[in-house]
């Protein structure tokens, strides 16, 4: 699986938020095993739109979506309880 590169708003936020460390390990486990539970993965609704997000710690995560079935866009960074 390839994860595309994020858009420089994006990154942006990771490094303004101190998440870098915590995207670039959850993004190596979504690599490595999509079903891992660490990751929190799920799909978002509406269901038919395919998001998913994954976790990166207890208050942000990370949207995302596939354009293959080997080919992820994580579209959003994004603080969970705002």
């Amino acid at each position: 699986m390839i994860v595309l590169p994020l858009s420089p708003k994006q990154d942006k936020y990771l490094r303004d938020h101190g998440l870098v460390k915590k995207y670039t390990k959850q993004v190596d486990i979504l690599l490595s095993n999509i079903h891992h539970p660490g990751l929190n993965l799920e799909l978002l609704e509406p269901k038919d739109k395919g998001i998913y997000s994954f976790r990166l710690d207890i208050h942000y995560r990370a949207l995302f979506v596939f354009h293959s079935p080997e080919i992820v866009e994580i579209i959003v960074i994004t603080n969970h309880y705002q």
